[in-house]
C-alpha cells in the first residue's frame, strides 16, 4: 500500500539520524470511523531512579484506540529513549507517557503499563489509562474477557 504525501508531509523525524527526543509525531488515521487496537511494547526500556541514579529497566506496553491519528513508531523509540538518562519515579514515568500521547494523538481510549524488573526484591507495575469514548473502551474490554474464557475454555 502506497502512502500519500500528505500523510508524510509534518513527519520530522522518519528517515533521519536517530537522537533522544520527546517530540511525538503522528499521521491521519485512515480508519477513524473503525474501532481498532494499537499495541506497541518495548522490552528496552531504561530511566534513572531519582534516588540513586540506577538505571530501572522496564518493559513498556500502550494500547490505544486511534481517533483521527496514529503514533509514528520511530518518533515514539526515539521519546522512550530520551528516558534512558533521565530520573524519574515509576509511577510518574508511566503517567507522564500517557499524557504525552494523550495529548498528541488525543485516542479513542489509551492504557499505558510499565512492568518494571526487580530491584530490592520488589517489582512494580504501573498502569494508567484514560478514555475519551467509553463505547471503544468497552469493545475491546470485552473482546479481553471473551479471549481470556476462550484459552481457559480449551
Amino acid at each position: 500500500m502506497s502512502s500519500k504525501s500528505s500523510e508524510t508531509d509534518g513527519l520530522t523525524i522518519l528517515g533521519r539520524p536517530a537522537q533522544p527526543s520527546k517530540k511525538l509525531e503522528a499521521f491521519p488515521n485512515r480508519a477513524p470511523d473503525r474501532y481498532y487496537l494499537v499495541t506497541l511494547e518495548t522490552s528496552e526500556f531504561t530511566c534513572l531512579c531519582p534516588m540513586t541514579g540506577q538505571p530501572d529497566f522496564a518493559t513498556i506496553q500502550i494500547n490505544y484506540i486511534p481517533d483521527q491519528k496514529v503514533v509514528e513508531s520511530k518518533s515514539l523509540k526515539l521519546y522512550l529513549w530520551s528516558y534512558r538518562n533521565e530520573g524519574a519515579f515509576h509511577e510518574h514515568v508511566v503517567n507522564q507517557i500517557m499524557d504525552d500521547l494523550a495529548k498528541v494523538l488525543d485516542p479513542h481510549w489509551i492504557r499505558v503499563a510499565g512492568v518494571f524488573n526487580i530491584r530490592g526484591g520488589i517489582g512494580i507495575k504501573v498502569e494508567a489509562e484514560k478514555t475519551k469514548t467509553p463505547e471503544a473502551r468497552s469493545q475491546w474490554l470485552q473482546q479481553a474477557l471473551n479471549t481470556r474464557q476462550k484459552v481457559e475454555l480449551s
